[in-house]
């Protein structure tokens, strides 16, 4: 979840990936997959950057995980290889 501030209101918790797309216009227009829209106090580039962020948290909490459960680096398939091989 990121958080973001209604332009004339509170902050609420909104999903990321329920984002469609964000505009200015010139204020910041979050516009939700099923059509929600959102005016936020927020700049496109720090809206941007949460959402990054929260995503790039989500990663390293999975991976952190992983590794406390199975006490040991995984093995990855590294896409790009010779199928034949």
């Amino acid at each position: 979840m990121i958080t973001v501030t209604r332009l004339n209101g509170p902050a609420f918790a909104l999903n990321p990936d329920l984002i469609e797309r964000v505009e200015a216009t010139p204020d910041s227009v979050i516009t939700l997959v099923d059509g929600t829209k959102y005016v936020v106090a927020e700049s496109v580039d720090e809206i941007i950057a949460r959402v990054r962020e929260s995503k790039a948290a989500v990663i390293a909490l999975s991976h952190l995980l992983e590794h406390r459960m199975t006490g040991a680096p995984t093995l990855r398939v590294v896409p790009g290889g010779d199928p034949d091989d």
